[in-house]
């Protein structure tokens, strides 16, 4: 088994490229592994993350047609977008998806998607065994159990893959607060979906901001 370690293998925005898989209305309703609404939440936050990166991000479907479109937190990210709707279930074997991916000639490949037993494992196992370095954020993806995508996480690492969530990718790509050119689109994505987090800052800065009483 090779190791993940080292400077190295950390992400980094300008080698990323990001695949959102299936974020459809007929996964959602049987996604049990996640509360629904924090998977769209996850999902909508790694997207406005590699946004604010400047990472590429390819948005595939399945059958949309059937299973309905991609949700609107993440496409209203890339106005415009064509989103790859395919009949494949396995998203790498799809050449449109992977033609797409290869042209941006990036090396690290970070993939979420529901659901992570079938529509992710499937495409990360394949593009594992073709040598690209790979990334799963997992709670951006979901399963139809708990168990299921327990499972899938473990075949996944076994095979190779790297885990990590949605925040974890988003301080990775920022890795020094200096970045002051991405470090305020950072702060925002905070506010928007990192609920604590987002508050504590907002609190920070009413405190901040509030005059010291005279004695």
């Amino acid at each position: 088994m090779t190791f993940r370690n080292g400077l190295a293998s950390l992400l980094r925005p300008e080698d990323s490229v990001l695949v959102l898989i299936d974020h459809q209305p007929f996964q959602l309703t049987n996604l049990n592994s996640h509360d629904p609404h924090m998977a769209v939440n996850n999902a909508a936050a790694l997207a406005k993350a590699a946004k604010a990166f400047g990472v590429p991000t390819i948005l595939t479907s399945v059958i949309a047609e059937r299973g309905g479109l991609i949700f609107p937190q993440i496409t209203d990210v890339f106005p415009g977008q064509e989103v790859i709707d395919r009949t494949f279930v396995n998203t790498w074997e799809d050449k449109k998806v992977v033609d797409a991916v290869k042209a941006t000639g990036r090396k690290q490949l970070i993939i979420a998607g529901l659901w992570t037993e079938v529509c992710v494992a499937m495409p990360v196992i394949q593009a594992l065994g073709e040598g690209w370095d790979v990334t799963v954020v997992t709670d951006a993806s979901g399963g139809v159990s708990v168990e299921s995508h327990e499972v899938a996480i473990q075949r996944m690492i076994r095979a190779g893959a790297n885990m990590m969530t949605w925040l974890a990718v988003m301080a990775e790509w920022q890795r020094d607060w200096a970045r002051t050119e991405t470090a305020g689109k950072v702060t925002d994505v905070l506010l928007q979906h990192a609920a604590g987090s987002g508050i504590a800052y907002l609190w920070e800065q009413q405190l901040l901001n509030t005059p010291v009483p005279k004695a």
